[in-house]
């Protein structure tokens, strides 16, 4: 009795790990998008934490104003960083169930 007990729960973490490979590699493949001084910055990031693209409007590049430039690009990719984490932690959360799992995210 309680080898097919245990047997379940083996076949069921087993079923579990493959659903979070498929979401794994389903979020790899998608971007978000998240941008800074109205615009002026857009940063596209993956779900592995990749920044895709960085686009900079020409009117915000002042050689006078390289410290906001740069202000701009760190906020823009830090928030799409932060997009695209949660992103993750929602795909990752449909499959467990809600159930927090350590090491997962």
């Amino acid at each position: 009795m309680m080898k097919k007990g245990l047997g379940n729960l083996v076949k069921q973490a087993q079923q579990m790990q493959n659903k979070m490979m498929a979401v794994q590699e389903e979020t790899a493949q998608k971007t978000v998008e998240a941008s800074s001084g109205g615009g002026m910055v857009v940063a596209v990031v993956n779900g592995r934490q990749e920044l895709i693209s960085l686009t900079i409007n020409p009117e915000v590049v002042d050689p006078k104003e390289v410290d906001m430039l740069q202000d701009l690009i760190t906020a823009a990719v830090n928030k799409a960083l932060a997009d695209s984490q949660e992103m993750v932690r929602e795909a990752i959360s449909s499959v467990t169930g809600g159930m927090n799992i350590p090491g997962l995210f």
